[in-house]
């Protein structure tokens, strides 16, 4: 059982609250948001637990304990949450924000808009500025189809694991669920890295976010595949691109909603990226598509994106009328 019978309702209701309200500048400047919270205590656990004079084993075990630690905190934060809402005269009121928060469909949208806007009032440096809010690859190295592609690859994988494995999480076990995968997501991005500090401690962590993105990275390929016709694209080749070139990129998951979204503009994504320091040389989701890509084609992610997001809301309300029967 769920947390309510009618969870997918309340779910329902915090993807439109999301849509329309986003993240208030305005309260996050007052209070901290869950995510920087989840920050702090995974600095904790990285300076406590990540010693220098550690060998590669005894680091690994520390980021297996550190995962465990996180997983299980957020697990019993989101339970007693949940239970608390319960028992609440407006439990579901408070069910429906809370999921809201972490929900990311109008933060990505504003943030991939704003790289758009970028470009086109202020040149190609307008549109390096605003991309390096939301990739962490050189924006110095990037010209305007680069900067262009990074956005929407963004976009994209973003929309996957910022949109639907939310959405996912919370609909399988409730709040605990999503606030869970919102720990093991944050944790990923901050010590899932592959340097070497954290190549050994963080590899517990990025293989569980792999592990937990990988349902929602399926979905989200299927809900950007149906939303092509929204951008005048064909499903049928964000289909074939999918299955031709997902399992070409470096990350189990990213490569699905990328390569939908290649497919679905008709645009080579991915491809050689230049970061600070390093240069990843991935092939190209559908090479054979168009490497210009341009503000113009940021604003037709973006109605893909609007779409994808549509496809998801409607599974969800099926899922809602069916239990409702039953």
């Amino acid at each position: 059982m769920l947390l309510y019978e009618n969870t997918l309702w309340l779910l329902l209701a915090a993807i439109a609250l999301d849509a329309v309200v986003g993240d208030p500048a305005w309260l996050w400047r007052r209070f901290p948001h869950p995510v920087v919270l989840f920050g702090k205590v995974i600095s904790a656990l990285d300076r406590q637990l990540n010693r220098p004079e550690f060998g590669p084993g005894k680091r690994r075990m520390a980021g297996v304990l550190t995962l465990i630690v996180l997983v299980s905190g957020s697990l019993a934060s989101g339970a007693v949450l949940q239970a608390a809402a319960n028992r609440l005269p407006f439990g579901e009121i408070l069910t429906i924000v809370i999921a809201a928060v972490f929900i990311a469909q109008n933060s990505l949208y504003t943030h991939v808009a704003a790289v758009r806007d970028g470009l086109t009032e202020s040149g190609l440096e307008g549109g390096r500025q605003a991309v390096a809010m939301i990739v962490g690859r050189d924006p110095k190295q990037l010209d305007e189809a680069g900067v262009s592609r990074a956005a929407i690859e963004s976009c994209a994988e973003n929309f996957s694991d910022g949109v639907v494995a939310p959405v996912f999480w919370f609909a399988v076990l409730g709040l605990p669920g999503l606030i869970a995968y919102k720990a093991i997501n944050t944790a990923d991005s901050m010590i899932g890295h592959k340097n070497e500090k954290h190549a050994d401690f963080g590899w517990a962590s990025a293989r569980f976010d792999d592990l937990v993105n990988l349902p929602a990275s399926r979905l989200a390929a299927l809900f950007v595949a149906l939303a092509a016709p929204r951008a005048n694209g064909s499903p049928l080749l964000a289909f074939t691109t999918v299955r031709k070139d997902a399992g070409q990129h470096r990350s189990p998951n990213a490569g699905w909603p990328e390569a939908a979204m290649a497919g679905a503009l008709g645009l080579a994504l991915a491809g050689p990226r230049v970061y600070p320091g390093y240069t990843v040389n991935d092939p190209y989701m559908n090479g054979t598509g168009r490497k210009a890509a341009n503000a113009a084609d940021i604003s037709r992610s973006l109605k893909v994106l609007a779409g994808a997001c549509v496809v998801e809301a409607l599974l969800v309300l099926t899922g809602a009328l069916i239990a409702s029967f039953f």
